[in-house]
C-alpha cells in the first residue's frame, strides 16, 4: 500500500511540477486512477504530502485529455487513396474521447466514408493528446493522477498565508532567535499582504510564536521579499 502511496505522491509532484504551482500553495482537488482504491489513512497522508484539499479516486481519467486523430498516410494512402481525404475530414471531426474508447475495446475505429466501410488500427494514426485546460495529468503504468489547478480566490489566499509564514519562520533563523521566543511581526509597503495578514491574525500568530502583528511599520532584523510577486518589508523582534 505504500509503494502505492510513494507512486501517487511523486505523480502528484510531478503534475506539481508541469502546473508550476509551488508545493506551498494549496490545490483543492487531485483525481487518482489506481489498481485499487486507498481507505482514507492513505489518502489523508496524499493530501497532507502533495497540499491538497480533496484526494478522489477515478474509475477513468480519459475525460481530462483530449484525443485528436490524423490519418498515417504511409499505411492508409495504400488501402484507401481515394477515400483519403474523405477520412482526413472524418477523423477532424470525431469526438476525441469516444474514438479513443472505441479504438482501445475493438482495436479499430470503424468510419463510413461515402458509403465505404473503413477500418483504421491503431498504426494507422496519428493519435495527438491534449490536457483538458485546468488539468494536469501525469502517468506511470496503471496509476493515473489529475491535479485540478484552477485556483479559487481563497485557495490563493491560502497560498499567500503559507508563503508568509515560510519567510516569517525564516527571519527568526536568520535573527538568531530560539525556536521557542516569543516574537513581534511587522509588515508594510503593501496593502494586499497587510489585509492577508490581517484576516489570518490568528493562524500567522500560532504558527509563528507571535504574540503580536503591527502593520504599517517595521521595527528589529528588517528584510523585502517578493511573495508570489508581490513585494513587501517584513520585521521581526523578540518579545
Amino acid at each position: 500500500d505504500m509503494e502505492a502511496l510513494l507512486k501517487v505522491v511523486v505523480l502528484g509532484r510531478a503534475a506539481r511540477n508541469t502546473a508550476n504551482i509551488k508545493n506551498r500553495q494549496p490545490i483543492g482537488t487531485m483525481f487518482v486512477k489506481a489498481e485499487k482504491e486507498m481507505d482514507q489513512f492513505y489518502t489523508d497522508i496524499i493530501a497532507d504530502e502533495l497540499n491538497v484539499k480533496e484526494v478522489k479516486f477515478a474509475k477513468d481519467v480519459e475525460s481530462f485529455i483530449s484525443y485528436s486523430f490524423k490519418p498515417q498516410l504511409r499505411t492508409v494512402g495504400p488501402k484507401y487513396g481515394k477515400l483519403l481525404n474523405g477520412i482526413r475530414t472524418a477523423l477532424t471531426e470525431l469526438n476525441g474521447t469516444e474514438a479513443m474508447k472505441e479504438l482501445k475495446e475493438t482495436g479499430l475505429l470503424t468510419l463510413d466514408i461515402d458509403g465505404n466501410k473503413v477500418e483504421l488500427a491503431e498504426e494507422d494514426l496519428l493519435i495527438e493528446t491534449a490536457q483538458t485546460e485546468g488539468y494536469v495529468t501525469e502517468t506511470d503504468g496503471d496509476t493515473s493522477v489529475v491535479l485540478d489547478t484552477n485556483l479559487t480566490p481563497e485557495l490563493i489566499e491560502e497560498g499567500f498565508v503559507r508563503e508568509i509564514i515560510s519567510k516569517i519562520q525564516t527571519m527568526r533563523k536568520e535573527a538568531g532567535f530560539e525556536v521557542m521566543d516569543k516574537i513581534h511581526v511587522y509588515a508594510k509597503d503593501n496593502q494586499r499582504i497587510m489585509d492577508i495578514m490581517e484576516n489570518h491574525r490568528d493562524e500567522i500568530m500560532s504558527e509563528v510564536l507571535a504574540e503580536e502583528i503591527t502593520l504599517n511599520e517595521t521595527d528589529g532584523y528588517v528584510k523585502e521579499w517578493s511573495i508570489n510577486k508581490e513585494n513587501v518589508v517584513l520585521g521581526v523582534t523578540r518579545k
